[in-house]
């Protein structure tokens, strides 16, 4: 799973996540992506389960790029402790996305089948997607 290799800070405030994605909305990589349409954090977890999904259906042929990356951890008190006694430990890592943002590319597979996998792994986060591609088509 995906996790930064050292951070400025342990913990991270929950923060909200406000706007429109400022970068990351445009095809960069691949022909076909997953673009978020709705605010989110997705989980380390939720990235490679979808990341995962996607190499299955496309039976490893191709090419994938994940364009998200989980940054933020979070942290979460053990289950039944009174409250107080200062914030829980880091539990895991989730990366803000915004609406707009660019979060999988894939290449090298024909539309229906990039179209069906991109379906398949949006099932497996918590957000709104859609599909786009460099023709122009987006559903």
């Amino acid at each position: 799973m995906l996790s930064p290799k050292r951070t400025r800070y342990r913990k991270a405030h929950k923060g909200r996540i406000h706007g429109k994605a400022k970068g990351g909305y445009t095809l960069n990589f691949g022909a076909y992506g997953l673009k978020a349409t709705s605010p989110e954090r997705v989980t380390a977890r939720q990235i490679e389960a979808a990341r995962r999904t996607i190499t299955r259906h496309m039976k490893r042929a191709g090419r994938v790029w994940i364009r998200i990356f989980p940054d933020v951890p979070v942290s979460q008190k053990p289950a039944e402790v009174r409250q107080g006694k200062g914030k829980g430990s880091p539990e895991y890592w989730a990366c803000r996305v915004k609406p707009g943002r660019i979060m999988f590319e894939i290449d090298g597979v024909p539309l229906g089948v990039a179209k069906r996998a991109m379906e398949l792994a949006a099932a497996k986060l918590p957000l709104q997607t859609r599909f786009v591609s460099r023709l122009g088509e987006e559903e």
